[in-house]
């Protein structure tokens, strides 16, 4: 009989394997059983904690979700001003840990999986809604008065970054793409800093 506390350490062996399983393949192509092999654990058990593979990788994109949402309000609270926190959100989004190769990975088929099913598109809205809300708040208290385009610009090329790295043979190099979208920033608003 297991222990009691040994579910949280398994669910999470679990959500790591499927990471880098998908990130590996590069595709959804990957079953239970690889995941399961790669955690260190049966098939039967992966299936006990998650019921399918759409649940395990719905799971690791939440836990992608959380670790690069810590990592933004860890930005926002270090920042000094509109213009500072826009960069350290922007930053975030390229950090080491979220920009490396199975993350970005899971990413690209997390917006294939959003198209088919119903939970993956909720989830990945969320993310589009709280990266964007964050973004039209500071270009506001900057008085910009095109923040919602904007906004929606930055948004677009994160995400435009982040497929370009899935197809790349490169390793990520998320300074210069956090650079590519601050160019972009700066540009849109006219502003040489």
């Amino acid at each position: 009989m297991p222990k009691l506390g040994m579910e949280p350490i398994r669910r999470a062996a679990l959500v790591e394997a499927t990471i880098a399983e998908v990130g590996q393949i590069g595709s959804l192509d990957v079953t239970v059983a690889q995941i399961a092999r790669r955690a260190g654990m049966s098939s039967a058990l992966a299936h006990h904690y998650f019921g399918s593979k759409e649940r395990m990788f719905l799971a690791a994109m939440r836990h992608i979700l959380t670790l690069y949402g810590a990592e933004v309000r860890g930005a926002l609270a270090a920042a000094d001003g509109p213009q500072s926190r826009l960069a350290g959100v922007i930053r975030a989004s390229f950090s080491t840990s979220n920009f490396r190769h199975e993350v970005v990975a899971a990413w690209l088929n997390f917006y294939v999986l959003a198209q088919t099913l119903p939970a993956a598109r909720r989830l990945l809205r969320v993310y589009q809604r709280r990266l964007y809300s964050n973004l039209i708040h500071e270009l506001r208290a900057l008085g910009e008065p095109r923040a919602a385009g904007i906004a929606r610009g930055i948004g677009a090329m994160i995400d435009g970054l982040y497929i370009r790295e899935a197809l790349s043979d490169l390793q990520p190099d998320g300074r210069a793409a956090a650079a590519t979208v601050l160019a972009y920033l700066r540009a849109e608003r006219g502003t040489g800093s």
